[in-house]
């Protein structure tokens, strides 16, 4: 894999110097897993009804998948195969493991969506109140903070390496952290980075730490690489169990994984699951966007927009851009203000009503190449 990562930079004036970490997980982490399984039936259903309605939530745990929420959908949709292909897809189809594809029993708990609910969203207005946040950063070239990126690209080799078959012993459930020294909001070093991997019973310690030590994380960070890198690798000294099997998985509980790491703030609402009417997640996704503008149109170096919404109502509560005195904060806020953050703007400026949903899940929401929310105005 070839990764965009910029080399460190050496600021040219002495800033506070502070370390920033974060963290991301594999998409055998049983809370992905979830999101795997929701956004694969939100896009099922989005495959065949652009307009469906769909809040969809997931517990997975032990042999049990439970499926709970909201759907309103002109679509035939099997939940129960598309709950077992997204599992088959991420790696546990052990059949001597109590959670597998052929195995666990699914639980529907499923209805359709309240009507209060709908007649705010059918003439335009959002779903639900709420604040959204989506954040930009030119510390990267995909505009992101670096360790949330490096946290995610860990997590992303572990995946490949596993299912091309190069590291036999490799098993789905993973996390990663990457801790970072900036001068200011420059990133100067990588210090601290944690590897736990769920691993066959077989293998060593010393060749799970050889592999992580050796090839993974050199080749991952590449110019950020250097040996002087505290190196964390399963601090438990085994993990052997893991996934569902081992521990719950429920949707939504890695929202900051899912977003900036920690570096940009959150609103709090979940994305997966969630059709596009949903401006947990769209909004989410528009202010991403947007912040991308501001920096992208050099009027800033960092970048935070929030959006707030009433339910029912379809014009935001208020719309705010923040610059971190990193570039002219009146012109970013005019230029923000010229965007329209109504729901059914957002959905039809960034093509929303498709099936585009379950690549999300894995490794992050933001960053990535292809995604609408990832282009320019």
């Amino acid at each position: 894999m070839t990764s965009t990562l910029l080399a460190p930079l050496t600021p040219t004036v002495r800033a506070t110097t502070h370390v920033f970490s974060s963290e991301s997980v594999s998409e055998g982490h049983p809370d992905k897993v979830s999101d795997f399984i929701a956004d694969s039936i939100l896009d099922a259903h989005l495959a065949q009804d652009p307009l469906a309605r769909v809040a969809v939530e997931v517990l997975c745990k032990d042999g049990n998948v439970v499926l709970a929420g909201e759907i309103t959908s002109r679509a035939t949709v099997d939940h129960a195969a598309i709950a077992r292909e997204a599992i088959r897809q991420i790696g546990y189809t052990d059949l001597a493991t109590a959670f597998n594809a052929e195995g666990v029993r699914i639980t529907e708990l499923i209805s359709r969506q309240a009507p209060e609910i709908a007649q705010g969203v059918d003439v335009g207005g959002a779903g639900d109140q709420g604040i959204m946040f989506g954040y930009a950063s030119d510390e990267t070239p995909e505009l992101m903070p670096l360790p949330i990126l490096l946290a995610h690209a860990l997590a992303r080799r572990l995946a490949a390496d596993r299912k091309r078959g190069t590291v036999p012993w490799l098993r789905p459930d993973a996390k990663t952290q990457v801790s970072v020294e900036y001068e200011g909001s420059t990133p100067v070093a990588v210090r601290t980075v944690l590897v736990s991997t769920q691993h066959a019973r077989d293998v060593s310690q010393e060749t799970i730490r050889s592999y992580v030590g050796d090839r993974l994380v050199p080749s991952v960070l590449g110019a950020w690489y250097h040996p002087d890198i505290e190196l964390l690798v399963n601090p438990t000294g085994s993990f052997a169990e893991g996934g569902p099997s081992a521990d719950c998985g429920v949707t939504g509980r890695k929202i900051i994984v899912d977003s900036y790491g920690g570096m940009g703030r959150h609103g709090g609402g979940a994305f997966s699951g969630k059709d596009p009417s949903k401006v947990d997640r769209s909004g989410a996704y528009v202010c991403r966007w947007i912040a991308r503008q501001v920096v992208r149109e050099g009027l800033a170096r960092r970048a935070e927009v929030q959006v707030a919404y009433a339910i029912g109502r379809a014009a935001p509560v208020s719309v705010r851009v923040e610059t971190f005195g990193t570039g002219d904060a009146a012109a970013a806020e005019q230029f923000v203000r010229r965007f329209d953050f109504r729901p059914a703007a957002i959905i039809e400026r960034l093509d929303l009503r498709r099936p585009i949903y379950r690549q999300t899940t894995k490794y992050g929401h933001f960053g990535r190449a292809g995604l609408p929310w990832e282009g320019d105005a």
